[in-house]
């Protein structure tokens, strides 16, 4: 066995990291954007675009460093909000078009806490695949 090394961080390694991300975000001046919300029984995730379709930011319940069943509860998607909204903000964003799809349980949530931010939304959309008739039934039993 070697020699265990010990490496210190200095000061500036720390915060140049987290203020390199901000500034790249904060260069795109967007007045106007779209959230989509894809909300599932097991995960939230959100992405907010320019009005053409281009991403600017996203988040996960995942990316935030919740684990398990704890990634799809209204909390974890409340957080993805309030993130979403801070870098939405820095980017200048005033109002979003809200794109929902999914049924899980982070639907609201996540847009409240994006609301949280200030940030004004002029329309929310469901877009929810729903079927018409199902897939074909099974075939009756022969005993």
């Amino acid at each position: 066995m070697g020699k265990k090394r010990i490496v210190k961080k200095g000061e500036g390694e720390t915060g140049a990291k987290e203020n390199a991300s901000v500034s790249a975000l904060s260069k795109k001046r967007v007045d106007a954007g779209v959230l989509y919300v894809q909300s599932t029984y097991n995960n939230t995730k959100v992405v907010l675009t320019d009005p053409k379709g281009n991403a600017l930011a996203w988040s996960s319940s995942g990316s935030l460093g919740f684990k398990g069943a704890k990634k799809g509860t209204p909390f974890a998607a409340a957080k993805i909000g309030e993130v979403l909204g801070e870098k939405a903000k820095l980017m200048g964003v005033k109002e979003v078009a809200v794109v929902v799809n999914g049924v899980g349980s982070g639907r609201e949530s996540s847009i409240r806490g994006f609301i949280s931010k200030g940030i004004n939304i002029s329309s929310i959309k469901d877009v929810t695949p729903v079927p018409h008739n199902g897939p074909r039934p099974p075939r009756p039993r022969r005993v």
